[in-house]
């Protein structure tokens, strides 16, 4: 029997350092090298220079003269990194139908100049409640709020929407979408649509 531990014991040593050690050295190795900015979150920098965020987790923007996210039920008040979650509200659920429509009124109050009806994906929170996209639609929808905020031309705001829409992953996968952040962080760099008279 004490030969059977001995053994038992070398055996999970030797699994430890290989799963333990070897292997998550040698895998963040190889991400460093191959994709540095991927492996180190996909930090996204403004004009001078500061980390303002990831470019794959949603934060809350709700100053006239940025585009907003989707609605985020991660955290107690959303968009919060540590808390990543849905609402778990089904389609049949009164609360999620009056937040709904809370949402398409705050929006429609907010962006006087937009079509209806409201796009979807600026109504529902994602799976995960931190989906740093949007739809180009709902891009799209809030150009005429953005571009008045920064006393800015609607076909240069349009533009930069336009410029940032990226496609399905593989071609195939996904829908195409726009990353709030990069967005917001486009128009800040630009000169002619920047907001004077303050910051998020």
């Amino acid at each position: 029997m004490g030969k059977t531990f001995i053994t038992a014991l070398r055996v999970a040593a030797v699994t430890w350092c290989l799963t333990g050690i070897i292997y998550p050295l040698v895998a963040t190795g190889l991400a460093q090298l191959v994709f540095p900015r991927q492996a180190n979150g996909s930090m996204v920098k403004d004009e001078r220079g500061n980390e303002v965020g990831s470019a794959l987790i949603a934060q809350a923007f709700s100053k006239p003269w940025y585009f907003q996210p989707r609605p985020s039920a991660a955290g107690a008040n959303g968009w919060d990194a540590t808390a990543s979650s849905g609402s778990n509200l089904g389609p049949t659920s009164k609360k999620l139908r009056g937040r709904v429509l809370r949402e398409i009124e705050r929006l429609l109050d907010e962006n006087p100049g937009a079509e209806v009806p409201v796009p979807g994906d600026l109504v529902t929170a994602s799976a995960s409640g931190l989906d740093p996209h949007i739809s180009p639609e709902a891009a799209l929808w809030q150009v005429p709020r953005v571009a008045a905020a920064r006393n800015a031309p609607p076909e240069r705001v349009r533009a930069h929407v336009e410029s940032l829409i990226e496609g399905r992953t593989f071609g195939v996968l996904g829908e195409r979408r726009v990353n709030v952040l990069l967005l917001n962080l486009a128009l800040d760099r630009d000169k002619m649509t920047a907001y004077r008279g303050g910051e998020e």
